[in-house]
C-alpha cells in the first residue's frame, strides 16, 4: 500500500509515517518512481509506534526495542530496557489512577448550580 492509504488506515499523517522511517522504525520498499510501498503489517507496526510515543518513551528507545517485536527476542540489556520501561508505564498508571479518584471526590463533593438568565 502507498504512504496515503497507510496513513489513513493506521490513524496518522502522512509527516508522522516519513518520521518513523526517517528514525528507523518503519521500513518501505520504494518502486522505479520512488514511491513508497508498505506490507500491510505496517498498519500494526505503526500503531504500536504510536502507543510507545503515546506511553512516554523516546524514538531512540523505541528503535532499540523494535528488534525485540521484529524476532521475539532479546539480550538480557533488551530485556532489562523492556522491564524498566514497563515498571515506568505501570507507576504512570498509578499516577493517573490518583489522579482520577482524587477528582471523583471533587465531582462527588460538588453542588451544580443554575445561571440565573440576563
Amino acid at each position: 500500500m502507498r504512504i496515503g492509504e497507510l496513513a489513513a488506515k493506521a490513524g496518522v499523517s502522512v509527516r508522522a509515517l516519513r518520521y518513523y522511517e526517517e528514525q528507523g522504525l518503519l521500513g518501505a520498499e520504494r518502486s522505479a518512481s520512488g514511491q513508497r510501498h508498505y506490507p500491510e503489517s505496517a498498519v500494526g507496526r505503526v500503531r504500536l509506534i504510536q502507543q510507545m510515543f503515546a506511553a512516554g518513551l523516546p524514538s531512540r528507545t523505541i528503535v532499540q526495542l523494535m528488534p525485540c517485536v521484529d524476532t521475539g527476542s532479546a539480550t538480557p540489556e533488551m530485556m532489562e530496557l523492556l522491564l524498566a520501561e514497563r515498571d515506568r508505564i505501570e507507576r504512570q498508571i498509578g499516577e493517573l489512577a490518583d489522579a482520577r479518584d482524587r477528582l471523583d471526590v471533587v465531582i462527588a463533593s460538588t453542588k451544580v448550580h443554575a445561571c440565573a438568565p440576563g
